[in-house]
């Protein structure tokens, strides 16, 4: 038996944290940028007197405490599903421990799909306000560079997202130490402002928080809309966890990246105490003046990684919402010979690109952005916290005494933060709403129209059992070889088999009907990958199946099926089909625009050659017209 080689070892829980560094807290390792400058002079300000900077100080540091640290690290990043996170396999787990054809699923799925589609306007926002923030800082430097502000963050954000068809591989592994290096000048430059006055850090106390509240009332509460900034990227937290594990990443938050963040805050609360004048960008006036253009180039670094962790984690949720069959599939690309994880989705990449720019161009700041940015990450938090709640009930059997605190605290924090930014709903926060609800209908409407295309397709399905009796008493000529149809309904004729009888009058000598299945798992196994069932008359009922992250190879689950004793031959092996060209009509089941939208989907979906990987030389498709 072969040794394990130093290739095959597993990483350490070190260099996995270090990784984790670079992907998992490029986002909220960038919020210092604009954070304290949106609190004292963004859209609703506050004075920054000696109170309103320790009241901000003290939301802002427990903020990080409760939200990212008990909620996330600790609470949410124990609801994984089998070792992976986000709000998609978190929607998996729930569904699986509630009643199907319940209004509480129904619900309880709208508000999955919702959040997940919250998330597409976060990996919009995210590029869009991180590299921008960064590149202001030329204007620090010179206010003779202003122009060229949006110019520079334009040309690097096309540069950013032409980039993602190489992949990531390559570049990867300097993602970590280049942000740990910005954590550490994070950390170095709140240090030397916080000596400066260090009188900031008793703003640890909440009662600093409170008393903010009390003087401020409503322009206190407002401040909330700013404060939030500071955790945006939390979900990546819980998202990225099947990638790095739930110790490295609890060991970079608690050991590197939350003191990093704290420092950096409080020394820019102490620099605003010492120098006001730092009100119009706190971060950039934290660095003498020699360090602005390489704090600049190392921020715009930084914001790219950052806006490169949102651009892929968006390509993964696409491709577990296509598994769950929320989405049509779409052409998926593999960036890397090792990673399965590493895939670019052409179609959605420059989807963003253009969005991304737009919202440059019509924003044109960060404070302006910074309206928009807030609404997505809290309305995703705060369906984070419900579906939680209903996993600690359904799943784990919490008693009520212990959840309904939970979700009450949790709850109260993220619909706080949440009201705050709806504020800004005109000024901005319209953004990423449209961009949710646009996205919702076209999810809901791909999955309900599948199951309207079933339930269509059913009354002319013909029971396998008499359809077996009837080819074996009057057999048709058998012809050499395997004809595989792929069926999406695990019983019943597949209809391309019907059509290549009646057209072709041949059968070949086996004939396999094949369902790929995607169960509410991350991964499955090879072991458990094909499911075989003999139905007789050489003809056989094969599952394959996948989990949620899993990547479909048909040519490769067929490979397994050796072992259970069915073997495959894939030059003696022919593929069959069913193309269904759909025809909208008014009538039960969905309104008139959804099923246009279903259909107009269903003609621009990646064929199913492509997306299960069958060799197109060995494909035959059949068509057929079905009125929705």
């Amino acid at each position: 038996m072969r040794s394990a080689s130093a290739n095959d070892r597993k990483p350490d829980v070190f260099t996995l944290a270090v990784a984790a560094i670079g992907v998992v807290f490029g986002d909220i390792g960038t919020s210092p940028l604009y954070t304290m400058k949106e609190a004292f002079s963004g859209s609703h300000p506050v004075a920054a007197n000696y109170d309103n900077v320790l009241g901000v100080l003290s939301l802002v540091f427990w903020s990080l405490v409760i939200v990212v640290t008990l909620k996330y690290v600790v609470f949410m990043m124990r609801a994984d599903n089998r070792g992976e996170g986000g709000i998609m396999a978190l929607l998996a787990l729930v569904l699986r421990a509630t009643a199907s054809g319940t209004s509480g699923r129904r619900l309880l799925t709208t508000l999955g799909l919702f959040g997940a589609a919250l998330f597409y306007g976060d990996g919009i926002i995210t590029p869009a306000i991180s590299v921008l923030s960064a590149v202001e800082g030329l204007e620090v430097a010179t206010p003779a560079l202003q122009p060229f502000v949006i110019p520079i963050t334009i040309v690097i954000l096309i540069g950013l997202f032409v980039f993602q068809q190489k992949g990531t591989e390559m570049v990867g592994a300097l993602f970590g130490p280049i942000t740990a290096v910005w954590f550490a000048v994070l950390a170095l430059l709140g240090i030397i402002n916080i000596m400066e006055y260090p009188g900031v850090l008793v703003a640890v106390s909440p009662g600093y928080a409170v008393r903010f509240f009390a003087e401020n009332a409503w322009g206190g509460f407002l401040v909330l809309g700013a404060v939030v900034l500071a955790i945006t990227g939390t979900e990546a937290l819980y998202a990225d966890m099947g990638h790095f594990g739930k110790k490295p990443i609890r060991l970079a938050w608690g050991a590197y990246v939350m003191p990093a963040l704290m420092l950096n805050y409080f020394g820019q609360g102490a620099l605003i105490l010492h120098s006001p004048a730092a009100l119009a960008h706190p971060f950039y006036h934290m660095a003498p003046e020699w360090a602005l253009f390489p704090m600049v180039i190392l921020a715009t670094m930084a914001t790219v990684i950052a806006s490169q962790a949102v651009i892929s984690g968006t390509y993964s949720l696409t491709r577990q919402a296509i598994q769950l069959g929320y989405c049509p599939r779409l052409e998926v690309t593999h960036t890397s010979e090792s990673e399965i994880g590493q895939i670019y989705l052409p179609w959605i990449n420059w989807v963003l690109l253009a969005a991304v720019i737009g919202l440059v161009l019509g924003f044109g700041s960060s404070s302006n952005l910074a309206g928009a940015y807030g609404i997505a990450v809290t309305g995703t938090m705060a369906i984070d916290t419900i579906l939680a709640f209903v996993l600690v009930r359904k799943l784990w059997k919490w008693p009520l005494w212990i959840a309904l605190p939970l979700l009450l605290i949790f709850l109260t924090i993220d619909l706080s933060f949440f009201s705050a930014n709806a504020i800004k709903l005109f000024h901005g926060g319209w953004f990423p709403i449209v961009v949710a609800i646009l996205l919702f209908a076209v999810l809901s409407t791909w999955k309900r129209g599948r199951e309207l295309l079933m339930e269509r397709l059913a009354p002319g399905a013909i029971p396998i059992e008499p359809f077996i009796q009837s080819v074996t008493a009057h057999p048709p000529t058998r012809v050499p070889g395997t004809s595989v149809f792929l069926t999406a309904a695990a019983e019943g004729v597949p209809h391309a088999l019907l059509h290549n009888l009646n057209h072709n009058k041949v059968l070949h000598e086996r004939v396999v009907l094949l369902t790929v299945h995607t169960r509410d798992i991350p991964h499955v196994p090879d072991e458990e990958r094909i499911e075989i069932v003999p139905l007789g008359g050489d003809f056989y009922r094969v599952i394959a199946n996948y989990g949620f992250k899993d990547e479909p190879d048909v040519p490769r689950a067929l490979e397994l099926a050796a072992a259970k004793g069915l073997k495959f031959q894939m030059m003696e092996t022919s593929f069959f089909l069913s193309r269904q060209t759909l025809i909208p009509k008014v009538g039960p089941g969905m309104a008139l625009w959804r099923e246009k939208l279903f259909a107009l989907m269903s003609r621009n979906a990646a064929s199913a050659t492509t997306f299960f990987r069958i060799p197109a030389n060995r494909v035959v498709e059949l068509g057929t017209r079905i009125e929705l």
